[in-house]
């Protein structure tokens, strides 16, 4: 899936998805500064987005005026939205949608749910999920009989990206072992034809 080259998660973004050289003059220490906020500001607007959810993943860069929006959305509203969302923010004149629409399978979606609920009810890893196992539990009962529809992002902050009954975990986990551990569980799952675990360790 070359999820590496989306290296600005919006569920780990924790500063800047641009590298600024100091400035020199006052002039372009201010322009660092707005270009910092608009950086922020694209964030924000992206995290706001009310159908992110734990099975789609968006990656974004700002360069001047311009966003590259990548990753892949499970519903194809998000695509539209996270565009329109972009849009809006003040001094962004262009965007470059390159989200990918994941393609409808039954499949694919049998394997989102048993990888969800292996990840997030697992002894170790349940405390990613806000509530613990049993809000995880209970979201998976409630949204997997509802196809399409899937659990908030912002609540479970590793992502899980299935295409052609391969799987790629994306987000944000404590520790090495943690990352392990996720990528076990989701090779436990039956018929999964692969698994590309890109989880990245936040730093402390």
């Amino acid at each position: 899936m070359r999820m590496k080259r989306y290296s600005t998660a919006l569920a780990c973004v924790a500063g800047a998805a641009l590298t600024f050289a100091a400035a020199s003059t006052l002039s372009a220490q201010k322009a660092t500064t707005s270009e910092g906020e608009r950086v922020l500001q694209v964030r924000r607007a992206l995290e706001r987005l009310p159908y992110y959810g734990v099975f789609d993943f968006i990656a974004y860069r700002v360069e001047k005026g311009t966003v590259m929006l990548f990753g892949f959305a499970y519903r194809g509203d998000l695509r539209s939205d996270a565009e329109a969302a972009v849009k809006r923010v003040a001094g962004i004149d262009e965007v470059q949608n390159k989200i990918e629409l994941l393609p409808a399978s039954q499949n694919d979606d049998r394997i989102r749910w048993a990888t969800f609920y292996n990840i997030y009810t697992d002894d170790f890893l349940s405390r990613y999920a806000r509530g613990g196992q049993m809000a995880a539990r209970y979201d998976a009962a409630q949204f997997a009989r509802f196809p399409g529809m899937q659990p908030y992002g912002g609540d479970y902050p590793i992502h899980i990206i299935v295409k052609g009954g391969r799987t790629t975990l994306v987000g944000v986990v404590d520790n090495e072992g943690d990352k392990t551990i996720a990528g076990v569980r989701a090779r436990e799952v039956p018929q999964t034809f692969g698994v590309e675990n890109e989880l990245m360790i936040t730093k402390k």
